[in-house]
């Protein structure tokens, strides 16, 4: 119930930072979200049917379709979120007294990031506000295509399509660079600005070396069974998470220890339990 709540809270707060993003810097700019997003702007723009409506009517079907294979909590939640970003546009005009940024370049990156944040804290929350991803989930499991390439051919169509809508080819760059951007921070808001890698260390003197690691620089490792496809002998693999600024102080450390070691170094998203970091338990 306390991780509901807080969900609740959090994707309220995605999905209001969302409507502010729209209002105040990409409609007034004739600048498009990607999505069923992108499409109930056009559609406001051509029709002048309210964009609160707008949003709600379009994702509807595609909330239904995610009951089917998604679950009711996350119907739920999106469906909650959907009303709050409908909502949001609807009283958001009133609320900022019509002012809003009105050079479309700057619009076209802060809006970005803006929505970005705000559509990520509403990702994180369990919860959707395009029901794009949800058709893709589902068209991807019947076609020999991933969900990102079906999302990317429905965004190429709708970035397209806003060119035609505005008469302006210029709306549909700054879109494409604001979906860019907004993109990229949803990532960051969903992983986090981690900086840690992971270490995989294949040696035969695997004591030592996570000895030494272990000694130098504070982290736990652990030893992971394997087997030599070549040789076939029974090997352990080191296994660590580090800071990403230790990455070249741990390959001398190892190399000095064993020259032939093989590495493999991988980023890591999220870091969740364990000590990882001198002085910190993540």
């Amino acid at each position: 119930m306390k991780k509901n709540i807080i969900n609740l809270v959090v994707m309220t707060l995605g999905a209001m930072i969302a409507a502010f993003a729209l209002e105040g810097f990409l409609i007034p700019n004739k600048i498009i979200d990607g999505g069923i997003l992108g499409i109930a702007i056009m559609t406001n723009y051509k029709t002048n049917f309210a964009l609160g409506w707008c949003i709600f009517l379009l994702n509807l079907p595609f909330i239904f379709l995610a009951l089917q294979k998604m679950g009711k909590l996350f119907v739920a939640f999106t469906f909650y979120a959907v009303i709050v970003l409908s909502l949001g546009v609807s009283f958001m005009p009133v609320w900022l007294n019509h002012k809003h940024v009105s050079d479309p370049f700057l619009a076209c990156i802060f809006g970005g990031l803006i929505l970005g944040a705000g559509v990520g804290l509403v990702l994180r929350s369990n919860s959707s506000l395009d029901g794009t991803e949800i058709l893709s989930m589902r068209l991807s499991k019947r076609f020999s295509f991933s969900v990102g390439e079906i999302i990317m051919f429905f965004n190429l169509f709708i970035f397209t399509a806003a060119g035609f809508v505005y008469n302006d080819w210029r709306s549909s760059m700054y879109s494409m660079i604001t979906y860019f951007i907004a993109y990229r921070v949803i990532d960051i808001v969903i992983e986090g600005l981690n900086e840690s890698k992971a270490v995989r260390i294949v040696t035969d003197k695997h004591d030592d070396i996570g000895n030494a690691i272990m000694e130098h620089f504070d982290v736990s490792v652990t030893y992971i069974k394997a087997r030599g496809g070549y040789s076939g002998a029974e090997k352990k693999i080191v296994f660590c998470v580090i800071n990403r600024l230790e990455i070249a102080k741990l390959k001398q450390l190892v190399k000095s220890l064993d020259n032939s070691a093989f590495i493999t170094i991988e980023n890591v998203h999220e870091v969740d339990g364990g000590r990882v970091k001198k002085h910190h338990h993540i």
